[in-house]
């Protein structure tokens, strides 16, 4: 039997994930054994071994004492892996009412559930969703990953206005801090100031322009979908 239709282990699923939204921080998509060591949170040796078997089955070129690179057919398994996660988290929170924080563990079971037609399926019952609860890009069943639409709102001057489609972080922590601010997915803001102090900013939101403050760290963590101003009169 080829390398390519044995099934993948869990184990072997999570390392190509892993090293797939790893290599989309460096340009030329080789990434460091401890870098995935830390992302996956094993030990180097155990990474070593493991690089070595995915590089036997043609999914990464792995370079001793260095890392590994995916390879075409690690890419499409990868994205595949990907395209199934965040589809199950659309469905846990749009269907079954999770928070946005209780998605992330159950979708990392959920993804391992191979099945083409399943996940063809939950597409098209989704109604075939572009972005994650998190504002992550779904991947499509072809690979092909849909483009940022999405603007840090840190990055945004006062004045401008947008809505909340996704975070960088999306750690437990950080998700209930914003729930204790009413942050949420779909939120309308407006930058009132930006503070050139400590990078502070002053957003407001809701039909009485509730006034709330938040640090520069969060700031650099919300991902806004800028209304243009011709738009404005109509979500007023």
């Amino acid at each position: 039997m080829k390398e390519e239709f044995q099934p993948l282990t869990v184990a072997e699923e999570n390392y190509l994930k892993g090293i797939y939204l790893l290599s989309e921080k460096v340009k030329d998509g080789m990434v460091f054994t401890n870098s995935i060591s830390e992302q996956l949170s094993t030990k180097p040796a155990s990474v070593t071994d493991m690089l070595k078997r995915l590089a036997n089955r043609e999914y990464v070129t792995y370079e001793k004492y260095y890392g590994a690179k995916l390879t075409p057919l690690g890419i499409r398994k990868a994205l595949e892996i990907i395209r199934r996660h965040r589809l199950w988290e659309c469905f846990l929170v749009n269907t079954l009412n999770f928070r946005w924080d209780e998605v992330h563990i159950v979708a990392e079971q959920l993804e391992h559930v191979n099945s083409p037609l399943l996940t063809e399926r939950l597409d098209e019952f989704l109604g075939h969703p572009k972005y994650d609860p998190h504002g992550d890009p779904i991947p499509s069943s072809e690979g092909v990953v849909p483009e940022s639409i999405g603007r840090i709102l840190y990055d945004c001057p006062a004045g401008e206005s947008g809505i909340v489609i996704g975070v960088l972080d999306s750690s437990t922590p950080f998700l209930h801090h914003l729930d204790a601010l009413k942050i949420s997915l779909g939120l309308r803001v407006i930058i009132a100031e930006k503070s050139g102090f400590d990078g502070s900013m002053v957003l407001l939101f809701g039909k009485q322009l509730k006034k709330v403050f938040v640090s520069e760290k969060i700031a650099k963590n919300i991902v806004l979908q800028l209304i243009p101003s011709s738009e404005e009169e109509n979500l007023a």
